[in-house]
């Protein structure tokens, strides 16, 4: 009776090479893991604060069609609504909350970080 064998090349990968491999692949995530965290928390911050831009411009347009002074403070129906200044209710990316402020005030995020300059 015949049997058949493989030959020797044929084999395939032993466990060695295969664990080898896993391990470089664990390292090569383990470097880019905290790039991409910064990456992403750098892009959360930017656009909170282009949402603040957009408040500050919002709020300077009402102040001024209205004839509105320093100091005078809009509520959220002032500025926002389907035929006001912005359409929608900005979001903070990192779930922060917005303090409009008075004309003259940057609006706030209550994120740490997260300032209009």
């Amino acid at each position: 009776m015949k049997t058949n064998k493989l030959p020797a090349s044929t084999k395939g990968f032993t466990l060695v090479e295969i664990m080898i491999v896993v391990a470089i692949i664990g390292i090569l995530v383990g470097l880019a893991f905290p790039n991409y965290m910064k990456t992403r928390n750098q892009a959360r911050k930017q656009t909170c604060i282009e949402n603040l831009s957009q408040i500050e411009s919002a709020k300077q347009v009402w102040g001024v069609e209205l004839g509105k002074k320093t100091g005078d403070v809009p509520t959220k129906d002032d500025l926002i609504g389907p035929t006001m200044y912005i359409k929608k209710m900005p979001v903070c990316a990192a779930d922060g909350n917005y303090d409009f402020k008075a004309i003259g005030v940057n609006a706030t995020c209550d994120i740490e970080g997260h300032v209009l300059e």
